[in-house]
């Protein structure tokens, strides 16, 4: 239950960094990283998805 709560508080903040920790290097980091530099928001989203899911 710790690390759900750590990885949510790093997806607000940090999004391709809670990517990493929770698929790894793959496309659903690098889908982050570009989702990251287009727009912030959408970043923050697909790393909630991924690390509630």
């Amino acid at each position: 239950m710790d690390n759900k709560l750590l990885l949510i508080i790093i997806s607000i903040f940090l999004p391709p960094v809670a990517v990493f920790l929770k698929a790894g290097v793959g496309k659903d980091l690098i889908i982050n990283i570009v989702l990251c530099l287009l727009f912030f928001i959408p970043a923050v989203i697909h790393a909630l998805w991924l690390c509630t899911r």
